[in-house]
């Protein structure tokens, strides 16, 4: 294996695949980033089994080959290279890779490339084309809700569906619910319905950022994974198996209050009074209370924590059906309302024992439910 490339792009290369090398793994090859010539050029890849990420970048193929270098020390060592053309030259008898720049030269030891896993990779065909805008903004509405803990592996995923033209994500932690959907541009009848790694999903949207050609979906045979392709990179994702909850009997169709307001003055009041909250579980109390004529109607944000202090906005809003006190956790609160994206927001209740829900104004491509909190008084 012989290439030469620019410094500019290896370096890129590595930045994409390198947030999929396995971290710990008692394989060490995980730990190593895939180096092989393909097509003219060359392809890096990096995996820890449950996602793996593949970048092409230009090269100039001097002799075809392949090998895997520890991520770390590769990294780590292009970053202190001049930017500069770097030449790539593996001795296959002793799996070494000399790697020179201008007067630096540096040899690697390497594991051969036999031992690292054989990725999926799409063939030219695929089942969907996504919006790449779309994507990004539906992945951002909805991965922070997944769960962190694997005791219920459903919750650590988004769920995926494609059903009559319509793609929809929800996420759920069981305090919380976020549910985007977006329509598709295609009118096939392509259906599917999969549980994707949040992790990996928020990986998708690194990769794209700001990508406009439009996202690639596959789903091989037999399931399992899910390939996205974005212009030169894939990634791969391990989907998750079991059945993902059935939100639907958590969205109410009815309310006793609902309560519009400023999406930022929300948001603002909530940062605030999260400062106070910390020390109190992150509890705050969100007081919707009828003015006495139009325009007065008020939403008070409060928060009160025994050795730092106390927190208290109020805010502008306008009101439908009855006051109302009920506590949130307002961490849940800030985390969606960054995600809003409109100018107002509604927020819709049964009462202070009931579920929040929140909905951005003159959009219904998005919800969220947080359940209130239990605090003794």
């Amino acid at each position: 294996m012989k290439v030469s490339c620019l410094h500019e792009n290896i370096t890129k290369g590595l930045s994409i695949v390198g947030r999929a090398v396995a971290s710990r793994s008692t394989l060490p090859v995980l730990g190593n980033i895939l180096l092989s010539t393909d097509k003219s050029g060359l392809k890096l890849s990096a995996t820890n089994l449950e996602m793996s990420i593949t970048c092409w970048i230009g090269a100039k193929v001097h002799e075809e080959g392949s090998t895997t270098l520890p991520a770390k020390t590769f990294i780590d060592l292009i970053g202190t290279l001049p930017k500069e053309r770097i030449d790539f030259e593996l001795d296959a008898s002793t799996e070494t890779m000399h790697v020179t720049c201008a007067e630096f030269t540096n040899e690697i030891k390497c594991i051969g490339s036999d031992e690292f896993p054989v990725l999926p990779s799409v063939d030219g065909n695929h089942d969907l084309e996504i919006n790449v805008s779309n994507l990004r903004e539906m992945i951002d509405q909805v991965v922070f809700v997944a769960a962190t803990d694997d005791s219920r592996p459903v919750l650590t995923g988004v769920e995926v569906k494609i059903e009559k033209g319509q793609l929809s994500f929800a996420a759920a932690d069981g305090f919380r619910l976020a549910v985007c959907r977006s329509s598709l541009s295609t009118t096939d009848d392509t259906q599917i319905g999969v549980i994707i790694p949040a992790r990996g999903l928020a990986e998708l949207a690194r990769v794209i950022g700001d990508h406009k050609d439009p996202v690639s979906i596959t789903i091989p045979p037999g399931g399992g994974q899910v390939i996205f392709r974005v212009n030169d990179v894939e990634l791969v994702c391990q989907l998750i198996e079991g059945s993902f909850p059935d939100y639907q009997q958590l969205l109410p169709d009815s309310y006793l209050t609902r309560v519009v307001m400023s999406t930022d003055k929300f948001l603002g009041a909530c940062r605030a009074a999260q400062i106070f909250a910390r020390e109190a579980s992150y509890a705050v109390t969100l007081s919707v209370k009828s003015g006495k004529g139009p325009g007065e109607d008020r939403l008070e944000v409060s928060a009160n924590a025994a050795e730092t202090g106390s927190n208290e906005s109020s805010i502008e809003s306008s009101l439908e059906g009855d006051p109302v006190d009920i506590v949130f956790n307002v961490r849940y609160l800030t985390e969606v309302l960054r995600v809003i994206g409109t100018p107002n927001v509604a927020l819709e209740t049964n009462g202070e024992a009931s579920p929040g829900v929140l909905r951005p104004v003159g959009r219904d491509d998005f919800v969220s439910v947080i359940m209130p909190m239990h605090v003794g008084r």
